[in-house]
């Protein structure tokens, strides 16, 4: 993996991460916990999306979007977690 590669998914992190975070209120880690939430969260929704039978398309967009659908995921599993 090459240094461009690791940027674009430390942005990608952060963005998915940043927007799970505005969609699921109450929940800000600060940039570096935007990514890992975001990274973590693209790891979930890779796994399950096209398992589900849903394709985001290929791309940045695509990426951005599937891993914040996964991250949302994630936030509402810890959310859950610590309620209980």
């Amino acid at each position: 993996m090459g240094l461009d590669s690791l940027i674009i998914i430390l942005i990608i992190g952060a963005v998915a991460g940043w927007l799970a975070g505005l969609i699921v209120k109450g929940y800000g880690f600060g940039l570096i916990g935007n990514i890992v939430v975001g990274i973590v969260g693209a790891v979930i929704g890779g796994y399950l999306l096209p398992r589900a039978g849903l394709s985001m398309g290929g791309g940045l967009p695509g990426a951005i979007i599937s891993a914040t659908i996964g991250a949302v995921i994630l936030l509402f599993l810890i959310r859950l977690i610590k309620r209980a």
